[in-house]
């Protein structure tokens, strides 16, 4: 089943996510609808527990992010929150909470610390300019 379309629905920031449940999100957003089968198949390896999986599965839901819906003795899970969504509000808590809300501060660290070179971000630059 793979992803379509995942709606925006506004992130409790207070609510924020672990990485082992970043996980279980990265591989939910790679399908429309996932069963817990799906989810443990696209985790990286090492894969952890299904009973884990789930376990998060059930976190996610009570923070929101996630919602399922019973399909036989099995819930099938759809995230509630998207991917961009998530990235938008991760950006930005970073940029807030280091470089005191200062997107220029963070691109500049990122180029004295060699993660993105000069010339990338010249190319960025034009691209941004031709939209």
């Amino acid at each position: 089943m793979k992803k379509e379309h995942t709606p925006e629905i506004s992130i409790n920031t207070e609510r924020t996510l672990t990485r082992a449940e970043e996980q279980v999100m990265q591989a939910l957003w790679q399908h429309d609808t996932a069963f817990l089968k799906d989810v443990l198949e696209t985790m990286p390896v090492p894969k952890p527990h299904s009973n884990t999986v789930a376990t998060m599965l059930k976190i996610l839901i009570e923070k929101g992010y996630v919602t399922a819906e019973a399909v036989g003795r099995n819930n099938s899970y759809r995230a509630l929150v998207s991917r961009e969504a998530y990235s938008k509000n991760s950006m930005g808590t970073l940029v807030n909470n280091y470089f005191n809300g200062s997107y220029s501060s963070a691109v500049s660290f990122l180029v004295n610390q060699q993660q993105i070179s000069v010339n990338d971000l010249e190319l960025l630059l034009n691209e941004l300019k031709n939209k």
